[in-house]
């Protein structure tokens, strides 16, 4: 529909207008720094930073209701900036104007029911959000789509110039920042550094095909991030890792996306997702949090991170019950099929603390979890998932593992109902999937498969080599008949068909 197309009374608010009184909020010291510039740390403490409304309280001169109805109606709209993501401008971003809105067909990604078989056999009511349907297969086009639709808006209305973008990347991180950059060509140029090795082909292919120029560092991801710190404290660049605060608004979506599709309603409703970086953990309790305070949402729900117990930091920190008594230490990371999660020293971790306390504080009670998973039960998961009709990646294993270990511990009750993320879409991982299957993992994985889920191809050879078809060596008349009968008998017997 067109904007004209709607009543007098909705069209008032149907299009967003730029607003906001947004600043950088430092998580440790508490500064407040202009967002006219591109920080990543608070220059006074050197601390992470949150992007704060000021002028959020202005958005409560409309009732809960009212905005229900606002981001309702504007999903029948055909504007392009308001397909994705920005349908939640005024929670997100309200200083970009829409020109500047940059929209690949990120967001809205969908809630897909587990099958009935799948919820008896795990013994789980559950869903899981298909974040790799994004435009590069991964959740990390929601926080690509704000901070560089950011840095069109410093380009289109505030002469910034030219713009370097870099990121430290285990994959999607790279294939994100590459794709968004290279829509905003020649003005922003993008390089990737990516720990050598540690990257899958086709997460590596990605940001090779959107032309950005990809370094591969030596080490872990953890390395890698140093570097691309140090680059940013000290060079002309534009860091697009989760440090960077315009990403966490762009995945607070997320929760706006989950908390729509159930029709505003999050009553008994518990949300799992893997634990890396800690951007996307922190964006989703921070987007809850925004829909609880304006009324859109009555209840805020269940949180629940996950970690594989081979990158676990956030896990080990909540295992002291006592706030007081909490000690962050990073951990040395072993190889992980999860990937994107392998991260031992998460930069958003001051975020994780602050953003769960406030959640804790305005829920009324604990809301926020961490569990752990093996990496074995990561890919049975996962295998299992996609064994019943999932697009689910190994961290959609992790969140489903994650779910069984919450049951397991008393976290989610019965009646509660889980939405599992996975981050990314499973042909990104489908190598971990082959190990799997042909039982190749290396000792440190530690990872056995399970027989009755291993698939692999069944090679038919019904007749002699001469008597078969092959490279150069057509069949025709009697002999491609025999052929197709003989073959034919033999996939019958093989399937159990019975003739007609």
């Amino acid at each position: 529909m067109r904007p004209d197309q709607f009543a007098p009374e909705d069209q008032k608010h149907l299009l967003p207008q730029p607003g906001g009184d947004l600043v950088y909020r430092c998580l440790d010291c508490g500064s407040e720094h202009s967002i006219s510039e591109l920080l990543y740390t608070c220059p006074s403490c050197g601390e992470v930073l949150l992007i704060e409304d000021k002028g959020f309280d202005q958005l409560k001169k409309l009732s809960g209701a009212q905005w229900r109805r606002v981001f309702d109606l504007r999903r029948m709209l055909n504007i392009p900036a308001l397909k994705g993501i920005f349908r939640y401008a005024e929670l997100l971003a309200p200083v970009i104007p829409l020109d500047s809105v940059l929209y690949l067909g990120e967001g809205h990604t969908p809630l897909v029911e587990a099958s009935d078989l799948l919820k008896g056999e795990l013994g789980a009511d559950f869903c899981f959000k298909n974040d790799g349907q994004n435009p590069s297969a991964s959740f990390k086009d929601r926080g690509m789509a704000v901070a560089l639709s950011y840095i069109n808006y410093l380009v289109k209305h505030q002469g910034a110039g030219e713009i370097l973008s870099v990121c430290a990347s285990t994959g999607d991180t790279s294939a994100a920042a590459a794709l968004y950059a290279s829509y905003l060509a020649p003005e922003v140029k993008s390089a990737v550094l990516l720990p050598q090795g540690k990257v899958t082909p086709a997460q590596l292919s990605q940001p090779l095909g959107a032309g950005a120029r990809v370094l591969e560092i030596p080490g872990v991801f953890d390395d890698c991030m140093k570097v691309v710190e140090h680059l940013a404290d000290n060079y002309q660049v534009a860091l697009l890792n989760s440090k960077n605060a315009w990403r966490i608004l762009g995945q607070e979506s997320y929760a706006y996306e989950v908390a729509q599709d159930l029709d505003w309603d999050l009553t008994g409703r518990v949300i799992l997702v893997p634990i890396g970086n800690a951007g996307n953990i922190s964006a989703i309790m921070s987007g809850f949090m925004k829909l609880h305070q304006l009324g859109i949402i009555d209840e805020l729900p269940k949180v629940i991170g996950v970690q594989s117990e081979h990158a676990d930091p956030v896990f080990r920190y909540y295992q002291e019950n006592d706030p007081g008594k909490r000690v962050w230490r990073p951990v040395t990371v072993q190889p992980s099929v999860a990937q994107a999660a392998m991260i031992g020293n998460p930069v958003s971790m001051p975020r994780v603390v602050e953003l769960a306390r406030r959640y804790e504080a305005q829920a009324g009670g604990p809301r926020v979890y961490v569990v752990q998973v093996s990496e074995q039960e990561i890919m049975d998961h996962m295998i299992l998932a996609n064994r019943h009709g999932h697009v689910v990646c190994t961290q959609g294993g992790e969140s489903l593992a994650g779910l069984l270990r919450a049951q397991a511990a008393g976290i989610v009750s019965a009646g509660e109902k889980a939405i599992c993320d996975a981050t990314a879409h499973h042909l990104k991982f489908v190598g971990f999937q082959q190990m799997y299957f042909e039982n190749t993992f290396p000792p440190d994985y530690g990872v056995k498969p399970r027989p009755e889920l291993v698939n692999r191809p069944e090679e038919v050879l019904a007749l002699a080599e001469q008597e078969m078809p092959g490279p150069g060596r057509p069949l025709s008349g009697e002999a491609f008949a025999k052929f197709v009968k003989a073959t034919a008998l033999e996939v019958a017997a093989r399937l159990g068909l019975e003739k007609r």
